[in-house]
């Protein structure tokens, strides 16, 4: 076997250049996503700041729609990231998924207005460090976690007018997720997001499913999206709830768990509570 020729100079130089600019700018994403007073991130959130790092076109108008590719790979941000030795405000990745138990023994006695369920589990954790499950007095499970306690849905029953908010991707996956809990619980269920047109307004970064992508999509999961979405997903483009840059994330699921009432609605309001309600209507931090 014959010795692997040395790398032309220049080829070395411009090698060297592209990582310092992928480690400045990946100290300055981490910077950005801890702002404002530490906020604690995981590891895709950190990567998609790091694309708006590179990318900076996510400040566009919003009432022209679109999504952004990633200007660079996870493993290559992976490699960045494994050169910095370890970052602020960086969370481990979530332990696996385990019933949820509590020795605290009158918990269950009092009622629940509101709980959210995450379809990412590191998300759900991410939520969980910042503190929101207090923030807002609402439980955060990861919908790997489910099915719910049978003490804490007879909480939810107990207030009344409780809400089970599902906070999910705009991807085939995340609808799924969405409609899952809601078949599987008699608590009113809402969808927080993300869909497609949420993800085109806020100018957030998209994946795209490898080939062969473009497959029908079943009717019931994309029933009250435009035809433009369903085309979007149907392309095999996805977007993760942790393109959302951290702080808007937590001021968001914030406004909405508090601001919303557990009223049971038809499932004609369903359809259009996905078009009403979520990302698109949240506040600009």
């Amino acid at each position: 076997m014959s010795p692997r020729p040395p790398m032309d100079r220049t080829r070395l130089g411009r090698t060297l250049i592209g990582l310092a600019l992928i480690d400045r700018a990946l100290a300055r994403a981490a910077a950005r996503a801890g702002e404002p007073g530490g906020i604690r991130f995981t590891e895709r959130q950190l990567y998609y700041e790091l694309c708006r790092v590179l990318r900076p076109l996510h400040a566009g108008p919003r009432r022209i729609p679109y999504t952004l590719a990633p200007p660079v790979t996870y493993s290559r941000f992976r490699e960045a990231l494994a050169r910095t030795g370890g970052l602020p405000g960086l969370l481990p990745a979530p332990a696996p998924a385990a019933p949820v138990r509590t020795t605290e023994s009158d918990l269950y006695d009092y009622g629940f207005p509101r709980l959210l369920v995450c379809q990412d589990r590191a998300v759900a954790r991410m939520l969980i460090a910042n503190d929101l499950h207090l923030e807002a007095a609402c439980p955060v499970f990861a919908a790997e976690e489910l099915p719910l306690d049978p003490r804490l849905l007879a909480a939810l029953d107990r207030a009344g007018d409780a809400v089970i908010h599902v906070l999910h991707d705009a991807s085939p996956a995340g609808l799924a997720c969405y409609r899952r809990i809601r078949d599987a619980h008699a608590t009113p269920t809402r969808s927080m997001g993300l869909v497609p047109r949420h993800a085109g307004t806020l100018h957030l970064t998209a994946g795209r499913a490898p080939k062969p992508f473009r497959v029908p999509l079943p009717e019931h999961l994309t029933a009250g999206l435009r035809p433009a979405e369903r085309a979007w997903l149907a392309s095999g483009r996805f977007t993760e709830v942790a393109a959302v840059n951290p702080a808007r994330l937590l001021h968001a699921v914030i406004r909405t768990v508090r601001g919303t009432t557990g009223t049971r609605t038809p499932v004609r309001h369903h359809l259009r509570g996905l078009r009403e309600a979520g990302f698109m209507t949240w506040p600009t931090p």
